[in-house]
C-alpha cells in the first residue's frame, strides 16, 4: 500500500497525523496505528469514505469523543480518526497529556509511510521524511523529543485523567525519557487521584511498564512521588515495618529490592541459570506477571509482624499475603488464571526455604513440591531467586553466582559465612529443583502405571477417596525407585492392602 499517503491526502486533506505516530516517527520507532485528527463535522463521512477506498473494516469506537477505527483486511493497518477535542486543532493538541504527544503533521504534507506487516497483530508503521517546518507544535514538543523529556502540557492534565500519571512513568520506561521536575511535582500533588481510573486501565499501564527492563527505576520514582502507595495503599504499612531488620524504609525497601532482582533475573536469566535459560523462556517472557508477584510477595508482613523470643517474625504472612493479593488483582481486573498463578506464587514462596532447612533434598520432597505448586512452581522459583538475592550486595552476588549451580553445600558449611552462605545455599536449592524438573521428569511427573480400577479389583474396594490415596502411594514409590513398571505397581498395591487394612 505504497500510495496510502496520497490516498489519505485525497480523501481527508483537512486531517492531521497526531500524537504517538508523529512522536514515534521522529524517534524512528514504528507505531502500530495511525492517529488522524479531523474537525468533528467531517469525521463520520471521512471514516466511511476512507474505509471504502481502503476496503477496510470500520466502526465507531467512541461516540462521545468521536473516534472511528479502520483496519485493512490484508495488511492489518489500523487507522483511528478522532474528532478535535476543542474548537480547533490547537485546542485539541493543548488538551493532550504531554508535550511530545501534542504534535501534529498535515496529511497534505505527504510523508512517506513505511508499512511493515506482522505475522500476528497490526502492521508496524513509520512516517518518514518528516519536514520539521511542517510540524504543528504549540507546546514545545519538538524540544522535548530532542531532549528526551516528558513534560505536561498544563498543570490540569492529571485532574482531567489521573491515569496520565502512570502513563508518564510507563512512557519513561518504554522510551528512555526523563520525567521533568515540574511534571514530578504535579504528580506528587495529584497522586491521590490515581484511585479514580477503572482498574483495567490501570492494569494495562502497569503491564506495559512491567514488560520493560526499566520498571524498577520507575516504581522507585513512583514511590518517591507517593504514587506507588496511592495505587497500592496496602504497601504503605511496609514503610515503617521491620526497620530494625531491613533498615530505613523497612519491608517496603526490601520489596523494591526484590523487584529489582526480579527484573535483573528476567533480563539476564542465562547468568543465573545458564543450563536452563532457553527452557525458562516461557516464564521469563511473562515479565509483567513475575514483577507483580515480586511487588506483592510480602504485602502481609506488616499485619502479621510479631516479636517472639526476641525475634521479629511474620507467621503465615505468605498465606495472608495471597489473600490480600487476590483482592488487589481483582481490583485491577486481572484474569482468573493470572490471579491463581500470582497468588499461588505468593502463598507458597517459603516452600523452597523449608526444603533448604534439610541437609538433603529428596526426590520425594521435590515431587511433592512440584505436585503441589503445579504451573506456579517454576515461576515461583524465579521469585524466590529474587527474594534470596535481595539480601546480598551486587558484589557478593557476582561472587557467589557461579557457585549456585554446584553441588548443594551442607547447612553447616553455609552457616560459616552467615548471610552470604545462606543465600548461596538457597540458590543451590533452586538450581537443584530446576535440575530435577528439567532433567529428571520421571522423578517429578512420573507416568501412571496403574488405574483406580486396578486398585479396586486387587483390593475389592468400591469407589472412594481411598483409591486416590493408594494411587498417590504408588506414585511416591515410583519417585523413590521402589516401583518401576506395572507389575511392580500391582505387587505394591497388594502389599499395601496387607499392611493397611481398609473397611470394605
Amino acid at each position: 500500500m505504497n500510495n496510502l499517503a496520497q490516498l489519505l491526502k485525497e480523501t481527508i486533506p483537512q486531517g492531521y497525523y497526531v500524537g504517538g505516530i508523529v512522536r514515534s516517527s521522529l524517534l524512528k520507532r514504528p507505531s502500530t496505528d495511525i492517529d488522524i485528527a479531523l474537525p468533528p463535522v467531517d469525521i463520520k463521512e471521512a471514516a466511511y469514505t476512507l474505509a471504502k477506498k481502503l476496503k477496510a473494516a470500520v466502526f465507531e469506537m467512541d461516540p462521545e469523543l468521536g473516534v472511528w477505527r479502520l483496519v485493512t483486511h490484508r495488511e492489518k493497518i489500523q487507522i483511528d480518526l478522532t474528532a478535535y477535542q476543542g474548537k480547533d486543532l490547537k485546542a485539541d493538541l493543548l488538551r493532550r497529556d504531554f508535550a511530545f504527544n501534542a504534535l501534529a503533521y498535515p496529511v497534505t504534507a505527504l510523508p512517506e509511510i513505511l508499512i511493515t506487516p506482522q505475522k500476528t497483530g497490526n502492521a508496524q508503521i513509520l512516517l518518514k521524511r518528516l519536514k520539521k517546518n511542517q510540524i504543528v507544535d504549540y507546546a514545545n514538543g519538538l524540544v522535548d523529543v530532542t531532549a528526551k523529556v516528558i513534560n505536561v502540557t498544563s498543570l490540569r492534565v492529571f485532574k482531567e485523567d489521573p491515569l496520565r500519571m502512570l502513563r508518564a512513568f510507563r512512557s519513561s520506561a518504554e522510551l528512555g525519557f526523563t520525567i521533568s521536575p515540574r511534571t514530578l511535582k504535579q504528580i506528587k500533588k495529584d497522586a491521590a487521584l490515581i484511585s479514580q481510573p477503572a482498574g483495567e486501565r490501570v492494569r494495562e499501564e502497569l503491564e506495559r511498564l512491567f514488560a520493560t527492563d526499566r520498571a524498577h527505576e520507575q516504581i522507585v520514582q513512583m514511590e518517591r512521588c507517593g504514587l506507588l502507595t496511592a495505587l497500592f495503599p496496602e504497601l504503605e504499612p511496609q514503610r515503617t515495618c521491620a526497620e530494625v531488620y531491613y533498615g530505613k524504609g523497612g519491608v517496603l525497601k526490601h520489596t523494591l529490592e526484590v523487584f529489582r532482582r526480579e527484573e535483573q533475573l528476567l533480563s539476564h536469566v542465562e547468568k543465573a541459570f545458564p543450563k536452563y535459560a532457553k527452557k525458562l523462556a516461557p516464564v521469563t517472557q511473562q515479565k509483567s506477571l513475575q514483577k507483580m508477584a515480586a511487588l506483592l510477595h510480602d504485602v502481609a508482613k506488616p499485619s502479621t509482624a510479631k516479636m517472639k523470643d526476641g525475634r521479629l517474625r511474620f507467621f503465615y504472612h505468605e498465606q495472608k499475603g495471597a489473600r490480600m493479593a487476590k483482592e488487589i488483582l481483582e481490583r485491577l481486573h486481572y484474569s482468573r488464571a493470572e490471579i491463581r498463578l500470582i497468588c499461588a506464587m505468593i502463598g507458597e514462596h517459603l516452600r523452597p526455604s523449608n526444603l533448604a532447612s534439610n541437609d538433603v533434598i529428596t526426590d520425594r520432597g521435590a515431587y511433592h513440591f512440584f505436585r503441589d505448586l503445579g504451573d506456579a512452581a517454576v515461576p515461583m522459583l524465579l521469585l524466590c531467586w529474587a527474594d534470596y538475592t535481595s539480601y546480598v550486595t551486587d558484589v557478593q552476588l557476582k561472587r557467589i553466582l557461579p557457585k549456585s549451580g554446584e553441588r548443594l553445600m551442607s547447612i553447616a558449611q553455609a552457616q560459616r559465612t552467615e548471610n552470604v552462605g545462606k543465600t548461596l545455599r538457597h540458590l543451590q536449592v533452586l538450581s537443584l529443583l530446576l535440575k530435577k524438573y528439567f532433567e529428571q521428569p520421571k522423578k517429578i511427573q512420573p507416568s501412571r502405571l496403574i488405574t483406580g480400577r486396578d486398585v479396586m479389583e486387587i483390593l475389592a474396594l468400591p469407589p472412594s477417596p481411598k483409591i486416590g490415596e493408594i494411587l498417590e502411594a504408588v506414585t511416591v514409590a515410583q519417585v523413590e525407585g521402589i516401583v518401576n513398571n506395572r507389575e511392580q505397581a500391582l505387587t505394591f498395591v497388594k502389599k499395601w492392602g496387607q499392611t493397611h487394612p481398609v473397611e470394605k
